[in-house]
């Protein structure tokens, strides 16, 4: 061999890392969670934001806005700091439970670091807009009622002790995650913990004055059913970017998606119409919602059978919920987090051990797995994560509560938040 071949050798040996690293890193997957990180975040604002804020009083409409704005703010900075590096970090000794402090600020992640075959940075990225959105939902179990500092200690204190540790019990390498439990897009993460977290926060601070003998209906749908369109398609890259891939699971996962979310919804609105004479607006578009929480966890999991059955069983039983913690129990959830995402979420992590099954046209259990036992995998992480939210969002609002005291003076509630918490007019009419 000569010395010009000689050198062209070490030359291509020297280029085999960089070929090395291109060919790990894949352009389809990348791009569509780059997509999906922006329908997320979509989600949350505006989405989230304007049917909150539809669904309020008008002399709250601001407060909601400006709770779910700043929550997107304030929960991006947390992410940054430790959130990350407590959800998915792998270097602590507590691995099982929480994911440690070695990635704080983000200090390992760099252009060149991987997740899978995207970017780590962009992975970062999609798993923020989950942290946003999570603490944001809650702000419906105690809507018209919270002072606004309140609501920033609650929100930091709660992903820092119930929203981070889940995440890695369940994605990170946490102790759900290994004993095989089914959540592929925030069952258990995002929908129970809210849930959960929103009804221990409305029995915490009481209801609403005139709460359940004087109406407080929705100030404007029109906003309402706007945010639930935006939703509704921000969901599909809430499900199918969970794949973190450009393949069949993404492509299934949105199917599912859709069709769950649609026969929830006339799920609802028929037995609405069949028990009160009309149908709702209002009861088509929380059908909605129901149908695609109760879809998130199984969404990757489940084929279309499965998602007939989890929207047909979430418009039925999330409804029934509904009316029953209103009507009977008469607990102030004032957007019913708790009935439509905690149910639903419970829902979806159950029946995903089920029609996970491939002859319910799911994509299979694990080799030596039968249907009863992964039923009572996904029943061990329900419970475990009920109870965990539970005690500790309840440590969480009285923690709060000594620091700046939860609820606003009954004359401020009647002036409304807009006003005593920012000083503004939703409308100036």
């Amino acid at each position: 061999m000569n010395n010009k071949n000689i050198l062209l050798s070490i030359l291509l040996l020297m280029l085999l890392p960089a070929f090395a690293s291109a060919d790990d890193l894949n352009g389809a997957d990348t791009s569509w969670i780059l997509t999906s990180t922006a329908l997320v975040l979509f989600m949350t604002i505006p989405g989230l934001s304007l049917f909150y804020a539809g669904l309020v009083r008008s002399k709250n409409v601001l407060s909601v806005l400006m709770q779910c704005f700043t929550i997107t703010c304030l929960a991006s900075v947390v992410w940054l700091i430790f959130g990350y590096s407590m959800s998915f970090g792998t270097h602590g000794s507590l691995n099982q439970w929480i994911g440690g402090f070695d990635n704080l600020f983000l200090s390992e992640v760099t252009r060149d670091s991987m997740s899978g075959s995207i970017p780590e940075s962009v992975f970062v990225m999609f798993q923020m807009t989950f942290a946003i959105i999570t603490p944001a939902l809650v702000i419906g179990g105690f809507a018209e009622r919270m002072k606004f500092s309140a609501m920033l200690w609650f929100t930091v204190l709660w992903m820092t002790i119930v929203y981070f540790p889940v995440c890695h019990w369940v994605w990170g390498g946490g102790w759900l995650g290994d004993k095989g439990t089914l959540d592929f897009a925030g069952g258990l993460v995002v929908h129970i913990t809210a849930g959960v977290g929103a009804l221990v926060a409305a029995i915490v601070l009481g209801k609403r004055n005139g709460f359940p003998k004087t109406p407080l209906p929705p100030h404007n749908m029109t906003m309402t059913v706007t945010g639930a369109g935006m939703l509704w398609v921000g969901w599909f890259g809430f499900n199918g970017g969970s794949a973190l891939a450009a393949n069949g699971d993404a492509g299934m996962a949105i199917l599912v998606t859709h069709i769950s979310a649609a026969i929830a919804s006339l799920t609802w609105m028929t037995i609405e119409w069949i028990k009160y004479g009309k149908p709702s607006v209002l009861g088509i578009v929380t059908g909605m919602v129901a149908g695609l929480g109760s879809i998130t966890p199984a969404s990757g999991f489940v084929g279309p059978m499965g998602a007939i059955v989890i929207g047909l069983t979430a418009g039925v039983v999330c409804f029934s919920v509904t009316n029953f913690m209103k009507r009977t129990l008469h607990i102030d959830d004032s957007l019913d987090v708790f009935p439509v995402h905690g149910i639903g979420g419970i829902i979806g992590t159950l029946l995903a051990g089920i029609f996970v099954a491939s002859q319910f046209g799911g994509a299979g259990l694990a080799d030596g797995v039968s249907i009863a036992d992964q039923f009572g995998v996904q029943l061990t992480a329900v419970a475990a994560v009920i109870v965990w939210t539970a005690i500790a969002s309840y440590i969480v609002l009285k923690v709060t509560d000594l620091i700046c005291g939860l609820r606003v003076t009954d004359e401020q509630e009647r002036n409304g938040l807009d006003i005593t918490q920012h000083e503004e007019k939703g409308y100036n009419l």
